[in-house]
């Protein structure tokens, strides 16, 4: 079974990917959505990572037979009343994670309060109607120091109390078992092997 993902982000496809044999789906080949790079994109305005991931899976899964998926998901952080939220790869002005985490921890910089969390929604679409969608989240805190060359976005400040590391310093494997997106991946793909074998 393919399934389409409208996503151009290397790490979250490598994660996607990882995900499927992980968890022992591998009758589900995840391929990215054709030609995402040269289409106008989706214009995520949407209030809540749920409501961007749908309207996302719906905009492009017109664009294919297959059934198409896409994530929103992003980091919540408690002393900045939820920033940088469903705005979490466009906090900065220059909206790489490099600037992103600059001026996450500028934000943060003399408050105790640390509280964070990962969240993820995906949405799984086929020719333009909704078939589900799938959540994941995760709570952490944030450090001010990048601690591991590992992951993407915000990881290496994220730090994960019960594996004693940030995101950027687990494995994707070992990352991939906690993370809010490994949580709603699993739900995806049960449903779409569940959904497959059903037919």
């Amino acid at each position: 079974m393919i399934l389409r993902c409208a996503s151009t982000n290397a790490g979250k496809i490598r994660e996607f990917r990882l995900a499927a044999t992980q968890s022992g789906f591998p009758e589900i080949d995840i391929q990215p959505l054709d030609n995402l790079n040269s289409l106008e994109p989706c214009i995520e305005d949407g209030g809540s990572f749920e409501a961007n991931a749908v309207k996302k899976a719906l905009y492009y899964s017109v664009l294919s037979e297959a059934p198409v998926f896409a994530d929103d998901s992003g980091l919540v952080v408690d002393a900045l009343e939820g920033a940088p939220g469903v705005r979490s790869a466009r906090y900065s002005a220059e909206g790489t994670d490099q600037a992103n985490n600059r001026l996450l921890i500028d934000n943060l910089r003399g408050r105790e309060e640390r509280a964070a969390r990962f969240s993820c929604v995906i949405a799984l679409a086929r020719q333009g109607v909704l078939l589900g969608t799938f959540h994941g989240a995760v709570e952490g805190l944030i450090v001010d120091d990048p601690r591991g060359e590992g992951g993407f976005g915000y990881d290496p400040h994220f730090y994960y109390p019960p594996c004693g590391a940030t995101f950027g310093e687990l494995d994707d494997n070992s990352k991939l078992t906690v993370s809010h997106r490994g949580q709603a991946l699993r739900a995806l793909l049960a449903f779409a092997a569940s959904t497959a074998r059903s037919r």
